[in-house]
């Protein structure tokens, strides 16, 4: 599990560089039971004490840029994609996304070739977002991130992206965040639980106790999966097993979270 320390906690710095995210192995925990903290008393009664965020479609759209690279390396193999199979890939590992191209397109690769495939990918995929700027964050974002910290919510992205930290430092929000736990920690893709549980247990704080914004379906699983509440950023139609959703992160406020009570 990796934690992240923050060279610095005045969310004015702009986290460039100097605020780089820095990471420490922990040794292995019980994921599900290592959080210590007694839940915060808001507006009189227990509540939430900590928000876990996904990245792309959530903080910033980097999604058309993975789906043009997808699509791109699928027609290298001779499959064709559209946007309807590409809701498929979202919020998953690279390699499974790999594996639902090649088993979309009845092919078959080797581990090694597989790997390649992935390598391919990724490199269009950072060709495509050099120019990626704390402009392109979503509106609210910034400003609920900074009420969150200044009200002591603890704040975590769980994210299936590599290139996690990257697009954090590329946005300038990187400072918000106590715990990033991202495709490089992570063994077990969403819809499986691992990615949040880590979150939670690298924040120190119950499954229960949490709330995680998610736009993809499988995201949203494992969000439910790992017990905690889940609003979802999209079409209620789409994401049917969040508790709600809204269209994004300019909709919410504390009021809205402190209403939310521990799920069971």
């Amino acid at each position: 599990m990796l934690k992240k320390l923050k060279a610095s906690s005045n969310p004015s710095s702009g986290g460039g560089l100097a605020e780089t995210v820095k990471y420490i192995k922990m040794k292995d925990t019980n994921i599900q039971n290592s959080s210590v903290l007694s839940p915060p008393l808001r507006g009189g009664r227990e509540g939430l004490l900590a928000c876990i965020f996904d990245m792309d479609g959530v903080l910033v759209s980097t999604e058309k840029y993975h789906f043009e690279a997808w699509q791109r390396l699928a027609a290298t193999l001779g499959i064709a994609i559209d946007e309807e199979f590409n809701e498929t890939l979202k919020g998953v590992s690279r390699a499974v996304c790999i594996d639902l191209i090649l088993k979309h397109g009845g092919l078959q690769k080797t581990d090694e070739e597989k790997q390649q495939l992935a390598a391919q990918k990724n490199e269009w995929f950072l060709e495509s977002i050099s120019h990626i700027s704390p402009q392109d964050v979503f509106p609210g974002v910034r400003e609920f991130l900074t009420l969150l910290q200044t009200h002591g919510y603890k704040i975590a992205l769980g994210s299936a992206s590599k290139n996690a930290p990257l697009l954090l430092e590329k946005l300038q929000i990187a400072h918000f965040f106590e715990a990033v736990i991202d495709g490089n920690v992570i063994e077990k893709a969403k819809p499986n639980p691992e990615v949040f549980l880590r979150g939670a247990a690298a924040l120190g704080v119950k499954p229960q106790y949490c709330v995680v914004f998610e736009d993809a379906i499988s995201g949203v699983q494992a969000a439910r999966a790992a017990g905690m509440y889940c609003i979802g950023i999209g079409s209620p139609e789409i994401l049917t097993q969040a508790n709600f959703c809204i269209s994004g992160l300019c909709e919410v406020n504390l009021g809205l979270l402190e209403k939310l009570p521990p799920t069971p």
